[in-house]
């Protein structure tokens, strides 16, 4: 199978080379000479055998629709764009309903692993005709760990639903972060008591409930800097946070953790905090998001 991807950014780069490693061709157009494949989408189509399976990995929202705009123009009928990036699944039926026009294909999958992907693997959630799922079924098992599909790869509905099950997933890790985070100051405040605070979440990395691979990922950043001193408590959001808890307001559901943990973001950008010096400690080791470093 020969593949195109728009984007080599950190997730996109390494997705091309996880899909070499695993015997797909792949084809990658960026804006960055240095790691582009080729000068422009218009090269990148004409490498590709008809009918083409075009992969986008480029920032969410205006980006995104810039792209899907200009392969609606110059893509054929019968091709397959696949929105791999953090897109709000409502941008889906827009998406989708431009390119059906001229007869091309659209499928969402929403996509986790971060900057380990390449090597360990991508969780991935899709959303789209059956048709074209199994089409590019190949692709999807050469960027998912190995073992069962089922464990790292969901057709999970029609259209939309690959972006809205990758929103509901990132509300859980901003709960998750936030509990380690808070459990991480608590035994940080104690040091009069604990004295070991690494130690003590690496303890509970095998046997306890709370093992887990972001407890991994915290252990791993304590290991490199036990204070997080050059860490600023300064956490951002990407959008999916704030699209699950306004998700949750229009359908009634309570998610007073997800909602505590965006909050919890934002009073970080008010106040340094030892809690959300460990959330940017966090997201910088899974998904290699920028930190501010501490004056």
């Amino acid at each position: 199978m020969h593949i195109g991807i728009i984007g080599l950014g950190k997730m996109g780069a390494n997705m091309r080379d996880r899909l070499r490693n695993q015997g797909i061709t792949v084809t990658g157009y960026d804006r960055n000479p240095e790691v582009t494949d080729v000068s422009s989408t218009a090269d990148l189509i004409a490498a590709l055998p008809a009918p083409r399976l075009v992969w986008v990995m480029v920032p969410s929202g205006v980006v995104t629709n810039a792209v899907i705009q200009d392969l609606s123009e110059q893509l054929e009928a019968g091709d397959l764009v696949i929105d791999g990036g953090n897109s709000r699944f409502t941008e889906d039926f827009t998406h989708a309903a431009l390119l059906q026009d001229k007869g091309i294909n659209y499928i969402d999958v929403g996509v986790s692993g971060g900057v380990w992907g390449v090597e360990n693997g991508y969780g991935l959630m899709a959303g789209g005709n059956a048709d074209q799922i199994e089409r590019a079924m190949p692709v999807f098992d050469a960027l998912r760990p190995a073992g069962p599909r089922d464990e790292s790869f969901v057709h999970a509905g029609e259209i939309g639903a690959g972006h809205y099950a990758k929103m509901v997933h990132n509300g859980i890790e901003y709960a998750l972060m936030q509990a380690y985070a808070e459990g991480y100051e608590m035994l940080a405040k104690r040091d009069d008591l604990i004295k070991d605070v690494t130690g003590t979440f690496k303890s509970w990395q095998r046997g306890t409930v709370v093992r887990s691979w972001l407890l991994e990922l915290l252990v791993k950043a304590l290991e490199e800097d036990p204070e997080l001193a050059s860490i600023e408590g300064f956490v951002d959001d990407s959008g999916e946070g704030r699209w699950t808890i306004e998700e949750a307001l229009s359908n009634a559901v309570p998610v007073p953790a997800m909602s505590a943990a965006i909050f919890a973001r934002f009073a970080s950008r008010q106040e340094d905090s030892p809690a959300m010096k460990a959330v940017a400690a966090l997201r910088n080791q899974f998904g290699g998001h920028a930190v501010k470093k501490a004056d």
